[in-house]
């Protein structure tokens, strides 16, 4: 999901949360443009450097009937009811080169991660009059290391959260997005991480063999705005890993960290098939 997945999970990282909107509107079926985004985050959740990007960056929505792409995932649609849903949740992580990283200097290199499962939604809370709605996810994901000479499995990760969305708030036209979440993971994936094998341990560097369980928490505000063709979004995240079964390793140089960015993009071409949609 990074080079090329790269701004994928970038983008991933722009989490613009769309709503549950009671009242159908019909949108075209598929658009497409194209902008600019600025992130900065660490480089793994633990590390002390930091990675900032200025890139283009695309902005693609489909509206499928079983398969639709937004701004912030790609969701296969497997079941749906008024207030529950089941869909394909995808996700990832960037590549991180360990001559970047202090704590991992002269350990192998952290190849992209591609994480994919199931994912339970249920829609708790919907106020039509204040297009306000709340959501509880609870997806499950393996996670996957990818690189050109593999495709390995590095264990699943669950991350359930609460998705409070509150649409043009004080009728400014600014959607806000709240998310508070929790994550947990097995051994494997967060070995993948945060082990350090005996050929690596140094003075300062001792072995480690990270546990599976409570991983940390996520805390995610977002604004967005759609202004005619104009689309233009922020976001703010809080990582916290006080607790973590990991939280130990001597590849964890500090427990909290905000990451943040903005993306502007311009919509130049949209299909002229409309199609019914509850949720943008």
């Amino acid at each position: 999901m990074n080079k090329p997945m790269i701004f994928r999970t970038l983008l991933g990282l722009l989490l613009v949360l769309p709503g549950l909107s009671a009242r159908a509107e019909l949108k075209p079926e598929w658009e497409l443009g194209m902008g600019v985004a600025a992130v900065d985050f660490p480089l793994y959740r633990g590390a002390t450097e930091r990675r900032s990007y200025l890139l283009p960056a695309p902005y693609v929505q489909y509206r499928g009937k079983f398969l639709q792409v937004d701004r912030e995932r790609v969701r296969g649609l497997l079941f749906r009811r008024d207030r529950v849903e089941l869909d394909i949740s995808v996700n990832g992580s960037v590549p991180v080169s360990s001559k970047d990283s202090s704590a991992r200097r002269d350990m192998p290199d952290l190849d992209p991660t591609l994480e994919l499962g199931p994912e339970l939604n249920v829609h708790l809370y919907y106020d039509e009059r204040r297009h306000t709605n709340l959501d509880l996810r609870l997806p499950i994901r393996a996670v996957f290391a990818v690189s050109t000479q593999r495709f390995e499995r590095q264990g699943w990760l669950a991350q359930p959260q609460l998705n409070l969305d509150l649409k043009s708030v004080a009728r400014s036209g600014w959607n806000l997005g709240l998310v508070a979440g929790l994550l947990y993971g097995d051994q494997g994936y967060h070995g993948y991480f945060y082990d350090v094998a005996p050929q690596y341990a140094t003075a300062v560097r001792p072995a480690y063999s990270a546990p599976g369980g409570f991983a940390g928490k996520q805390f995610i505000a977002a604004l967005s705005r759609r202004r005619g063709d104009v689309w233009m979004g922020a976001f703010l995240k809080w990582d916290d890993l006080s607790g973590a079964g990991f939280a130990d390793s001597p590849l964890v140089q500090s427990r909290q960290a905000f990451s943040g960015g903005f993306m502007v993009a311009w919509v130049f071409a949209k299909s002229d098939k409309l199609v019914e949609v509850n949720d943008d």
